[in-house]
């Protein structure tokens, strides 16, 4: 029943994307991160429903009156040499058919980020992009964390197998990105149902990633909930949070949940740290020895255990060079999205943007330090994040020069901004 569903769904929005191309970058989107077809059992589940669903897209995108051009921006030029890095590295990788393998994956998913550029041309078709990656990763977080309730915590939580997300580190690394973006969606949702759900579903989002057991995870929620509280105005909220996180801990996690974390300051003593760190040394002296590091898998294969660190991930497949050029990207992210806070700063008008802003560097700085301990190098949340603070800062940019560029407000019309649309209302920056 499941397979006939999502193959009914899927091959049912083909007409929608012809006529909206849009469209096909949320059905690619959600095809990507929820992989809801993982979770059937029959013949949908190795069906290539993303890649029907990129060419529909991109035939529609031809035919349509879409503008034909790839926005330019330094964080899309770095992408672009970056991917171009990561194609060099494969063609000299030792293990040529595991590196081209896994080369076809990134090179796919990268297409499908580039088009998610060109397609997302307006604050309204942001924020209906967060609103599908809210919705496929929150479901995960929404049924993970009752899961974790029920069960007090002692059945871990994994995402759907074969996926980017199927082990318990990955999901819980997704969830912790998670959560914030469903924390920005409540704040701008009027329906006050609606606007519960998504609070619950942040919320659950991180008790799920509790339930994952990983201590990448937990580290990364205490990032994340300090984050929180600095750029939030009202500091109330974060500390009656987070005070009732740590008192309804206890009675959500087993013991046997303490005792793993508690082996965070006993790594020494812990198997799988100990071959982390080597693992991690291994991809230090693979990047010194060549210049284009091993290529993609070279740690696997070589030494049987993987780098479980996005840095050294890159750093053993791509060497020096492929580790800057990641780390420029997501440093230039963050410091794109400091800008649209700066630029949005008192400014009402502009509180959505603000307000995403926020909210993704909480993600960027959740994945940061939840990354270090698993390797999602090549996450395709990632990518579609930077692709949105690209959007967003041309959108603020325009819109503050629009803004700048008003007559002076009438006496008395002060308060509605002499009837100017604005970013948060109907006809502005569509």
């Amino acid at each position: 029943m499941r397979d006939i569903l999502i193959t009914l769904i899927v091959f049912g929005s083909l007409p929608f994307i012809l006529r909206r191309p849009f469209f096909g970058v949320m059905m690619w989107t959600w095809l990507g991160l929820m992989n809801p077809h993982r979770m059937a059992w029959g013949f949908s589940m190795n069906l290539p429903f993303a890649f029907i669903v990129f060419l529909t897209t991109v035939f529609a995108y031809a035919i349509s009156r879409e503008p034909k051009r790839l926005p330019i921006s330094r964080e899309i030029v770095v992408l672009l040499i970056f991917l171009s890095w990561m194609f060099i590295t494969t063609l000299n990788a030792p293990f040529q058919d595991a590196a081209w393998e896994q080369w076809d994956k990134v090179w796919k998913i990268q297409l499908g980020v580039l088009l998610t550029l060109m397609l997302t041309t307006s604050m309204a078709r942001v924020h209906l992009l967060v609103w599908t990656i809210g919705v496929s990763l929150g479901f995960y977080g929404f049924k993970g964390g009752i899961w974790t309730i029920l069960k007090g915590g002692s059945n871990r939580v994994y995402g759907p197998d074969n996926t980017f997300i199927g082990g318990n580190n990955e999901i819980g690394l997704a969830l912790v990105m998670t959560a914030p973006l469903l924390w920005y969606l409540a704040l701008h949702t009027e329906n006050r149902k609606v606007k519960l759900c998504l609070y619950a579903g942040a919320g659950l989002s991180v008790i799920a990633a509790i339930g994952t057991h990983s201590r990448g995870a937990l580290l990364g929620i205490f990032v994340m909930g300090l984050m929180m509280f600095l750029k939030a105005k009202n500091k109330i909220m974060p500390l009656i949070m987070a005070g009732l996180f740590a008192v309804t801990l206890p009675f959500i996690v087993p013991q046997e949940w303490f005792d793993r974390m508690h082996t965070i300051e006993t790594y020494e003593e812990d198997q799988s740290a100990t071959n982390r760190i080597k693992a991690w040394k291994k991809s230090i002296d693979i990047a010194n020895q060549r210049i284009v590091g091993g290529g993609y898998e070279f740690i696997s294969l070589t030494n049987g255990v993987d780098c479980h660190s996005i840095y050294f991930e890159v750093l053993s497949e791509h060497g020096w060079i492929g580790l800057v050029l990641f780390l420029t990207l997501g440093l230039m992210t963050w410091s794109k999205c400091a800008r649209i806070r700066k630029m949005a700063r008192k400014r009402p008008e502009l509180a959505q943007a603000r307000d995403l802003a926020s909210m993704i560097q909480v993600s960027l700085a959740g994945y940061a330090t939840s990354g270090a301990f698993l390797g999602l190098a090549y996450f395709d949340f990632l990518y579609v994040l930077v692709v949105v603070v690209v959007v967003l800062y041309s959108i603020v940019v325009r819109d503050v020069a629009a803004l700048d560029a008003r007559p002076a407000a009438p006496p008395g019309r002060e308060g509605d901004q002499a009837g100017l649309p604005t970013l948060q209302q109907p006809g502005f920056s569509r």
